[in-house]
């Protein structure tokens, strides 16, 4: 006689890359991001002239993403200028678990957008998002970090007690900006 224990299937807490862009319904709708990945954030930015990369470590839950911490990427430095950066390797093949996104900085803090602005054309963060496995992505644009969920509906996250004061606001996928390319914000300024 054989016994055969059945098991369900893990719930995935990441959507595949090739989901791509998620019925807004299951896509994320918050990110908390912890003190302590604030103050790292705000410290990396400071110290490089050229784009940092790093993996957010965190949880899922619900619509939910939760970032305890953020971990270095593998990144060569030769492939980190101030307008790109290319990781070696996954976040999970540099040994981190538990990521839930990457992150990466825009040093000059400006273009800190998934669509440009006024349109639905994904600019280069939002391909190279889409490409990966992850529920959320993230840049960090100075005092402030900008982050996108599958459905590539765009939020911003304050970093600092000043950016705390201007109210977090959600822009619809192919957001109805018109400053332009030139704005640091992707809003009208």
């Amino acid at each position: 006689m054989v016994l055969l224990a059945l098991q369900p299937e893990p719930t995935r807490l990441v959507e595949t890359a090739s989901a791509r862009v998620v019925p807004s319904a299951k896509a994320v709708r918050t990110l908390l991001i912890s003190e302590q990945a604030r103050r790292f954030l705000v410290l990396q930015y400071r110290s490089f002239p050229t784009e940092f990369m790093g993996c957010m470590i965190g949880e899922v839950r619900g619509r939910t993403v939760i970032v305890h911490r953020i971990a270095p990427a593998d990144v060569d430095p030769p492939q980190s200028t101030t307008t790109h950066v290319v990781p070696q390797q996954t976040c999970e093949e540099a040994g981190w678990t538990g990521t839930v996104g990457t992150i990466h900085s825009h040093p000059s803090g400006d273009r800190c957008w998934y669509l440009f602005p006024g349109t639905q054309v994904s600019s280069s963060d939002a391909a190279s998002f889409l490409r990966q496995p992850y529920p959320v992505d993230a840049i960090m644009c100075g005092d402030h970090v900008v982050w996108a969920s599958r459905d590539l509906v765009q939020n911003q996250v304050p970093l600092t007690d000043q950016s705390k004061r201007t109210a977090a606001h959600e822009q619809q996928r192919g957001n109805r900006i018109h400053a332009g390319s030139g704005s640091r914000t992707g809003a009208g300024e």
